[in-house]
């Protein structure tokens, strides 16, 4: 089920707090990054303002599945601001281009959950991207990661050769969106499933 969230909203809200809870448990508890941490239990750095964009799935109960933000590039944003080493030319951007941040995956789900979550994530931006008329995204991974990404088949190229940074092996990469972006996805067998309800939060 596809829901359209606002943070205003109390279910906003608490699809939101459980967004920032569960990037704590991934990004700080587990991975150990020096992060900011609100309370003692949400991750949220000063990117999350007004201009970053949320996707988040979550259980009918409101538990936490996956999420993601995405930041204008247009403005300060983490590739620009901390990893441009990782560019070896200049850093997509405009209003059209938006930077990924922050997938999260629950913790708490089995990993063949932890799969589709991915996967509806990874549809649900493609279809953000195609209905607010983004044509590109950019991100940071770690080579893991990198690999899954590159994998999915579609348009997606690194921005250089991974570094590291911070003890960490990183690369920037750039994804192109366009109407037949689902179609290759399928192929790759990245298929909608009804398991979650996503909300998009603005």
């Amino acid at each position: 089920m596809l829901r359209t969230m606002h943070v205003a909203t109390p279910a906003a809200d608490a699809a939101m707090r459980a967004m920032f809870a569960a990037r704590k448990q991934v990004f700080v508890d587990l991975l150990g990054w020096d992060l900011p941490v609100l309370a003692g239990r949400y991750e949220l750095d000063q990117y999350d303002t007004r201009d970053a964009r949320y996707l988040i799935l979550s259980e009918q109960g409101g538990d936490h599945l996956a999420s993601a933000r995405l930041l204008p590039t247009t403005k300060p944003h983490l590739l620009d601001s901390h990893f441009a080493i990782l560019c070896d030319a200049p850093i997509p951007t405009g209003p059209t281009v938006y930077e990924i941040t922050r997938f999260c995956l629950g913790r708490g789900i089995s990993a063949a959950r932890r799969r589709v979550a991915r996967d509806q994530l990874v549809l649900g931006l493609v279809d953000f991207a195609l209905e607010n008329g983004i044509t590109t995204y950019t991100g940071v991974a770690e080579p893991g990661w990198l690999s899954q990404i590159l994998a999915f088949g579609w348009d997606c190229m690194p921005l250089g050769e991974p570094k590291t940074i911070d003890g960490m092996m990183l690369a920037a990469l750039r994804i192109e969106i366009t109407p037949e972006t689902p179609a290759i996805l399928a192929r790759a067998g990245v298929i909608k499933a009804h398991v979650c309800a996503c909300a998009e939060a603005a």
